[in-house]
Order: structure tokens, then C-alpha cells, then sequence
């Protein structure tokens, strides 16, 4: 009689406390695992979905050469990796709110996936809240907000269910004015979600954005991970 398959349990590697709860991370299997306050929010199983927010924006941007982007969430680094294999992105940013994940990225266990990005002269990760963030928190060089040809967001699991209630304000109204203020003209939005929101689609067109449209990324079952996608007006 064969044993039945048993696999292993999750491996907690590090656990911080920080101003936004706890967040954790952990290894199951061949697979490294970020949880915030309990909640799973992404792994190192895939990437597809995080490789089409950084594809469909720069598609979008129809040829702009040399386009910047910000990445708001670092996450497993598969949106930064992405960016940073790709020679037509010009500056790349990323925005992160947790120590511990930077830190996972430089000298931890994520370092396998993110080591060539960072070393990347591209490439920076700026340690502070993205809501913040777009709201001016940060100035440039100039003294005046820096802005981006793309805006490509995965810090929630989408608009209708957020990580944290201060993210909430991202998706408002007030929010995407925020984001729309970062965008170069002709800029490109691209928003992460781990399923369709014909409600944001709505908010995006409220909020005078353009050319709001859904990708899909595929799934073996259940409702299909999509990003959505909106222009700044020229």
C-alpha cells in the first residue's frame, strides 16, 4: 500500500513587524511566498501576470522610445526582472513600503530573482507608501513631482479588495487624479487585479482616462487574473 503524498509544510524564513502590520516570508516546496497581516499575497510559481502589466504598458505606449515606468509593489520581483531584461525602458522605478521585502531583494532569499535588475543603473527602489507616493510625497530633481510614461501598480489584490484600508484611496477619484498627475501625456496606467472590476473600468472613464481596456492572463480554472489598462490624454 503506497504512503499517501504529504507535502511539506510552508518554511516561515523571516517575519517582521512593521507600520503596516506583519508581513512574512516563507518557503513551500521549490517556492518562495510573501503573506501580509495573514493574508497570501504573491509567489514565485509564475510571473506571467506580473510580466503582462509591464508588456502591456510599454505596448501601449505605441514606440515611445526610451519610456520610463513605475512599479508600485516590488513583490517577488517579477515585474522589475521584467523591466530590467527589456533594453527599450529607460528609467525604472519601483516603489515599496516594506523594509522586509527590500531587504529579501538585496541580501535574502529574493536576491536570486532580482540580483541582475538591482545592479541594472536603470533600476531604483525607493522605500516609502505608493499612495503616498503618487500623491507627491517625493519630489525630483527640479523640485517638482517626477512623472513617468507608465504607471504599472501591483500592491493589492486588486481595486475591490485591497491590502490594506489605506490603499483604498488609490482607486478613488482623488486617487487616479494622483496618477494622472504622475503620467507624462499620453501616458500609460496598467493596474494589476486578481479579477475583472467593471467598477474600476468605470472609475478610470470617470477620471477622464482614455482607452480603458482589460487583458487577460489565462488560468487553468476559476476567474482569470487581468490588468487593466488606461491613457492620459495627450
Amino acid at each position: 500500500m503506497r504512503t499517501p503524498y504529504r507535502p511539506d509544510p510552508p518554511v516561515v524564513l523571516d517575519r517582521r513587524e512593521g507600520p503596516y502590520g506583519e508581513v512574512v516570508l516563507r518557503r513551500h516546496g521549490d517556492l518562495l511566498q510573501i503573506i501580509a497581516n495573514g493574508m497570501f499575497l504573491m509567489d514565485t510559481s509564475d510571473g506571467r501576470s506580473e510580466r503582462l502589466l509591464i508588456d502591456a504598458a510599454y505596448d501601449a505606449l505605441d514606440g515611445r522610445p526610451r519610456p520610463s515606468v513605475l512599479i508600485g509593489g516590488l513583490g517577488v520581483g517579477f515585474s522589475l526582472a521584467h523591466a530590467a531584461a527589456d533594453p527599450r525602458w529607460g528609467r525604472i522605478t519601483v516603489v515599496e513600503r516594506e523594509q522586509a521585502i527590500i531587504d529579501w531583494h538585496r541580501d535574502g532569499p529574493l536576491s536570486e530573482l532580482s540580483r541582475q535588475a538591482l545592479a541594472d543603473p536603470r533600476a531604483e527602489i525607493l522605500h516609502t507608501d505608493l499612495v503616498a507616493y503618487v500623491n507627491g510625497s517625493f519630489a525630483g530633481a527640479n523640485g517638482t513631482p517626477a512623472t513617468y510614461d507608465a504607471l504599472c501598480l501591483d500592491i493589492d489584490n486588486g481595486p475591490d479588495w485591497t491590502v490594506t484600508q489605506d490603499n483604498e484611496s488609490l482607486y478613488s477619484p482623488a486617487g487616479l487624479a494622483a496618477c494622472q498627475a504622475r503620467l507624462n501625456p499620453g501616458g500609460v496606467l496598467a493596474v494589476w487585479s486578481a479579477q475583472p472590476s467593471p467598477a474600476f473600468d468605470s472609475a478610470l472613464r470617470n477620471a477622464g482616462f482614455q482607452q480603458v481596456r482589460t487583458e487577460e492572463i489565462p488560468v487553468a480554472r476559476g476567474v482569470p487574473d487581468v490588468v487593466h489598462l488606461a491613457a492620459r490624454a495627450a
